[in-house]
Parts: structure tokens; C-alpha cells; sequence
């Protein structure tokens, strides 16, 4: 997909500024300690039927790290740098933190913020792409806490669309390709050099479910293979390497998926990027790994990348180098903040325009009943209908 694409026909979708009280950072969570690590993976896999056994087979990659993952310290280091954003913009507006998975969890959090005295609330998801896990599951588990709280008659929930295609995204992810390939001619790897865009694989039943289902204004379809999920993300790599070509020409590169787990029956988004990695030519003469797909060097990138990915370039002789995620890159941090002050207007100010840098956003502030919809349907916060 290239950037030629037209807008999404979303506008109905786009939400009138307003005024909030507080911003909710919204994570996943990870453990922090060995003993977290099951009751950690319990809750992700709740009512799945997953046993311990088959558990602790996935938490080697855990344990592999003290049973700590990185992400809760990123966001925490998120958190922070919000926080600096905001007081630099003068916005009233405390940044609270909460998490699906583990502590503080949604529940906690919005039972913080609502005894602080806020009512309204803006979300930023930790997760630049459509999809169920990356959008709908969060609304959803939203929503749930909302209940479990009783909170759901004091408490309005919004939050800012998916930033797949922000400059404050997009920007670090072109410097990072650029450093990559530079350390690779540094190196002596620049006579043929690729660049893979990983990200996490899903089933490809939820990918092409992944964003809303209508057609674009001049009759394009929604993406089949892969859905809005693969396109957003295919959108997004060839723009980085667009920008990359200007010191780079010519450099080949492909987008694969990681992480993949559950019934091997089950089809999910291919090329795994282990496969991939095999498949190069010989004559490649250096791999530069961008790991698009998440915003932060949590536990999929610490072992899906950074231990296997780069044991199988070892393997075959193949000089590489992971590139950073954005993690809190000051552009990143303020192009969150510019996503909150799209929807966000005090004391008669004016929102910030809608920035994007493909043609397939912006994305839409709220999202239809079956957005992204893989299973059955259950209540959610920022949607068009309710």
C-alpha cells in the first residue's frame, strides 16, 4: 500500500474537541519479579483453558530475565515524560497510568483518578496499530473496569486514534532505519543491506477483521490479507523507506511478523521473521531489524528479536543490527501530547490539526461496532454507536 491512498471515508467518526481533566496511559503490563510470572500469564490467558504446564513453557522467556519484563519501567519512564510535555504546554491535565494485565491495573487507576476528582478522561493506548489486541481488547477491558469500578455513571472514557502514520511515530522510526544502516557501513555490511519491519503476528482471521469495514471514497476495499492491520503497517515502512532512500538508495526490505503462539492449525500472518531471515539471498550483506510494530523494547523485542532473531542471523553468518523503538524519544512524547491536544481545547482554545503523513489516516477518533471485531461482542468505551 502506498502513500497515494486515499483518506479513510471516516469523517462521521471524527469526535468535536472537548474539554478533559486528566490523561489515562494505557498499558499492557508485564511481571516484575519471578513470582509475578505465572499469575501474570494467567491473566493474559484467562479463560482460555491454558494449564500452568503449558505456561511455564512460555515463561522461559521470563525467567531468561529475573522474571522481569522492561515494559512497566518503560512506561513508567513514559509516564514521566508525558508528564514534562504537558507542564512545558501549561495543560492541566495529571497523567495517570494503568494497565490490562498487571498492576496498577485499569481498575485501580480509574478508581485513583475518580477520587482525585476527575470526570473526564482521554486514553493513550500503548499501541500504534488497528487490531483487537491493539485497540478493541483495551476499549474492551475499559469498559469492564468502568463496571467493576461502578464508575460507569462518573466516568467518561475517550481516547486518541491509533498514530500509526503521527510524525511524532514515524520520525524517530526513519532515524532509527538510517542509524542501522549506517552502523552497517561502519561496519563494512553496506554492499547489499536489508531492512525487515517486524511487528507482532496475529491470527489472520483478527487481521483481516483488524479497523473498520467500509470501502475508501474511490472504491478501494478494505484490505483482505492482513486487513487495516498489515496495511497500516505496510503503509508506514514504505514511507520510512522513502525517507531512508535519500542516503540509502535502492535498499531492499520486507515486512514479517514474531510472537506467534497457540495452535500451530491456526493460520496467522506470515513471513515468521526467523523464516524470513533463512530466506535472504547469500548475497545480502547485512540485516537491519526495525521493530515497528511496538512503541517500546519490551519482552517480544528483548527475546523474539533480540535473543532469537539475532542467534539466527548469527547462525548464518549475517551481520545485523536492531534498531530502537521510540520508546520515549522526545518527538514521540510530544506527538502524543499533540494527539491529546487534537481532542482537548480549554479556556476557548483551538485544537492542533490532525497530523498524518499517509494517505490511509488520519485515523478515526472513535471506531463502529465492528471494528476490529474477532469474537463475540461486548461492551467497549470510544465507539461511534455507544
Amino acid at each position: 500500500m502506498s502513500d497515494a491512498m486515499p483518506v479513510l471515508a471516516a469523517a462521521s467518526r471524527t469526535v468535536a474537541p472537548a474539554t478533559y481533566d486528566c490523561i489515562l496511559l494505557a498499558g499492557f503490563g508485564g511481571p516484575e519479579g519471578q513470582d509475578d510470572v505465572i499469575p501474570y500469564l494467567r491473566n493474559v490467558t484467562r479463560g482460555r483453558g491454558v494449564p500452568d504446564e503449558r505456561l511455564e513453557e512460555v515463561a522461559h522467556h521470563y525467567r531468561h530475565f529475573g522474571g522481569i519484563s522492561p515494559i512497566n519501567e518503560q512506561n513508567r519512564a513514559l509516564k514521566t515524560a508525558l508528564e514534562g510535555e504537558v507542564a512545558e504546554r501549561g495543560l492541566n491535565l495529571p497523567v495517570y497510568w494503568g494497565n490490562r494485565f498487571w498492576a496498577p491495573y485499569f481498575t485501580d487507576a480509574l478508581k485513583e483518578l475518580h477520587a482525585d476528582g476527575h470526570r473526564r478522561v482521554l486514553v493513550l493506548l500503548t499501541t500504534a496499530f488497528s487490531s483487537y489486541s491493539g485497540c478493541r481488547a483495551y476499549r474492551e477491558d475499559l469498559a469492564s473496569a468502568l463496571s467493576e469500578a461502578g464508575l460507569e455513571r462518573e466516568l467518561v472514557l475517550d481516547k486518541v486514534r491509533q498514530y500509526f502514520d503521527h510524525p511524532g511515530f514515524v520520525k524517530p522510526n526513519i532515524d532509527a532505519v538510517c542509524g542501522g544502516l549506517r552502523a552497517l557501513a561502519a561496519d563494512g555490511n553496506a554492499a547489499k543491506p536489508h531492512v525487515m519491519f517486524a511487528t507482532h503476528s496475529i491470527p489472520s482471521a483478527a487481521a483481516d477483521a483488524s479497523g473498520p469495514r467500509e470501502t475508501l471514497p474511490d472504491g478501494t476495499p478494505v484490505p483482505t490479507w492482513g486487513g487495516w492491520y498489515a496495511a497500516q503497517q505496510q503503509a508506514v515502512a514504505a514511507l520510512v523507506m522513502d525517507a531512508v532512500a535519500d542516503e540509502f538508495p535502492g535498499v531492499d526490505w520486507s515486512l514479517v511478523y514474531q510472537s506467534r503462539s497457540g495452535d500451530p492449525s491456526v493460520p496467522w500472518l506470515e513471513p515468521d521473521i526467523n523464516l524470513a531471515i533463512e530466506a535472504l539471498p547469500t548475497d545480502v550483506s547485512g540485516l537491519v531489524i526495525s521493530p515497528l510494530g511496538f512503541v517500546s523494547d519490551h519482552m517480544e523485542v528483548a527475546w523474539d528479536l533480540d535473543t532469537e532473531a539475532l542467534e539466527t542471523c548469527e547462525g548464518r553468518g549475517l551481520a545485523a543490527v536492531r534498531v530502537p523503538t521510540v520508546g520515549v524519544d522526545p518527538r514521540f512524547v510530544a506527538g502524543l501530547i499533540d494527539l491529546v491536544q487534537e481532542r482537548h481545547v480549554a479556556d476557548g482554545g483551538q485544537p492542533l490539526a490532525r497530523a498524518s503523513l499517509t494517505g490511509i489516516g488520519p485515523w478515526q477518533d472513535v471506531c463502529p461496532v465492528d471494528c476490529c471485531l474477532g469474537r463475540a461482542a461486548k461492551p467497549t468505551i470510544a465507539s461511534a454507536e455507544g
